[in-house]
């Protein structure tokens, strides 16, 4: 290539291969106040993001929560999962918010079904829900989110109506 005969691809060229360049350089590592880049979860592949309950006693309790924000990924949700760990979770957004229901459909583990309101209230929860049970648990009114955990991880934590959810 003739500098001449392009000069705006070719500067710009040479300047694609002098920041590649750059980069592949011993250059010290970003700085460790940089914001940490959200992990994906192994299995899924969903961003997993920390979710915080805080209860009424004042006791805030933190989860890694994978994030199932597309239709999709929300039908699917934990379906065929066959464990769960004590601070995992998922939490489906719920744009805009709505009265929802969900169900166990294809579900392997029972889990607690946490529904939060748009104050970012806990609503309702449906605990130990049973593996496989296709009856719809409903929200107690429109939800801007619901948060799934192990089974009777709610109970044990004394999670309940009217503690704050915040992702």
């Amino acid at each position: 290539m003739r500098l001449t005969r392009f000069p705006r691809v070719s500067l710009l060229a040479a300047a694609l291969v002098m920041g590649v360049a750059a980069c592949s350089s011993n250059a010290p590592e970003a700085s460790a106040t940089a914001a940490p880049a959200p992990s994906a979860h192994p299995e899924s592949g969903l961003p997993v993001i920390p979710l915080t309950v805080t209860t009424a006693g004042g006791k805030t309790h933190t989860f890694r929560v994978e994030v199932a924000s597309t239709p999709a990924q929300q039908e699917k949700g934990l379906m065929f999962r066959t464990a769960l760990g004590p601070d995992e979770g998922m939490i489906f957004p719920e744009n805009p918010p709505r009265r929802a229901a969900f169900w166990m459909r294809n579900t392997v583990i029972p889990l607690d079904i946490i529904y939060i309101g748009t104050d970012g209230r806990v609503l309702n929860i449906h605990a130990n829900t049973v593996p496989y049970d296709e009856t719809p648990l409903p929200s107690a009114g429109v939800a801007s989110g619901v948060l799934e955990l192990a089974g009777g991880r709610a109970a044990e934590l004394g999670i309940a109506a009217g503690d704050r959810v915040k992702w």
